[in-house]
């Protein structure tokens, strides 16, 4: 072959390369290209779950069983979905791996970060005793952050903690009890009521804080009396106001809340997800986003489907033939249909639904490493 065709051949490979490289790039930016300290942390309950209450033998709030995962993994993960569940969704924007479980004994690769969350558990712990409350979570964060300072040191532990997303949902399962149990519900009891739970959330962020965290990502409390679980044990042909009311005072003080941190602790960096109202917009107008079906579940029975059977070995339940025409896959959990739809929000929506910044925003925003601990020796000492 002589050289001039083997120039040519040369240049016409090189042309596909660079070719496939721009197609690659005129792709959504939907990645945070790698960096070497992104990482996340995960808190919260049944939406964020991705299977630690496997390994909790107290508890029966476990979705380990068919249908659950079908769509996606093809087996039961543990997660309260069809597939994939929001934070599978941000880590994989993150460029991270979807979650396995902190419990899970096989996973001890914490640089990337690690999911807590456990289904059932609350702000409070008398919520679900058998669950893993947010601040037995927020423990094991710190069992973590201790062995990164040990295989990393305590300079790129800081490093990699600071820079870290603390990405939370939390605070359903509190008033879902509160409302379901409760009788001669005052108002200012429930303004009482919310005042607790969001004290201890409070306690907890700040807890986060002292141990090295600087980015958080709330994700507020979803519109719980139009779930299908509401409507059926309401008996409820609307949504149930009692819970619509008392989540959305819990998510007007998380906004106020958030900023008090954001002015009170130097680096505090966050963003607040409108999970309710782009949820409660997709519950009344399914058609618009594609779904054929809102107020009613996948998977479960009941009129709305709302009675928690789906999977069950003991009682009869209704499933339908495809999750991604449905809002919710079970009583109380969007399928993953709806999840892909939720995190473009979450990552890359405009300030009418996650202000005041992004999730992509938030992961990329520098983080001074001089409001570490040593610079903050007396505001560390009023946290305790």
């Amino acid at each position: 072959m002589s050289s001039s065709a083997i120039h040519f051949r040369f240049l016409f490979v090189l042309a596909i390369l660079v070719a496939l490289a721009n197609s690659q790039t005129d792709k959504p930016n939907r990645r945070v290209q790698s960096n070497k300290n992104v990482a996340m942390f995960v808190f919260g309950d049944s939406l964020f779950d991705p299977g630690n209450n496997n390994y909790v033998p107290s508890t029966n709030a476990r979705s380990n069983f068919p249908p659950y995962g079908e769509t996606f993994f093809r087996y039961p993960t543990g997660r309260d979905c069809d597939g994939r569940i929001l934070p599978d969704f941000a880590a994989a924007y993150a460029g991270l791996p979807y979650w396995r479980a902190y419990l899970d004994p096989d996973d001890d690769n914490f640089t990337v970060g690690a999911n807590f969350a456990s289904a059932g558990a609350g702000a409070l712990i008398e919520t679900d005793p058998n669950a893993i409350p947010l601040e037995v979570q927020v423990d094991y964060f710190k069992e973590v952050a201790n062995l990164l300072k040990d295989q990393l040191g305590e300079a790129d532990a800081k490093e990699l903690l600071q820079g870290a997303i603390y990405y939370s949902s939390i605070g359903g399962v509190d008033y879902a009890s509160f409302i379901f149990t409760a009788t001669n519900v005052t108002e200012s009891l429930v303004e009482d009521y919310v005042n607790i739970v969001i004290g201890n959330i409070t306690n907890q962020v700040k807890e986060l804080y002292k141990a090295g965290g600087r980015k958080f990502a709330f994700q507020n409390v979803s519109p719980l009396g139009c779930s299908p679980e509401s409507k059926e044990t309401f008996n409820a042909t609307g949504c149930v106001k009692s819970l619509q009311k008392i989540v959305t005072m819990h998510n007007n003080a998380l906004n106020i809340v958030a900023e008090e941190l954001a002015s009170e602790l130097p680096g505090f960096k966050y963003l607040i997800f409108d999970y309710f109202n782009a949820l409660m917009d997709r519950i009344e107008n399914p058609t618009k986003y594609g779904f054929k079906v809102g107020d009613v579940a996948c998977c479960g029975s009941g009129l709305y489907r709302g009675i928690t059977t789906c999977g069950s070995l003991t009682s009869t339940y209704e499933l339908c033939s495809d999750p991604s025409e449905y809002v919710f896959f079970d009583a109380g959990h969007p399928t993953e249909a709806c999840n892909i739809q939720l995190i473009e929000l979450l990552w890359n929506g405009s300030t009418h639904v996650v202000w005041p910044v992004n999730l992509k925003e938030l992961l990329e925003l520098e983080i001074e490493t001089e409001s570490f601990f040593g610079n903050n020796v007396d505001l560390l000492s009023q946290l305790s």
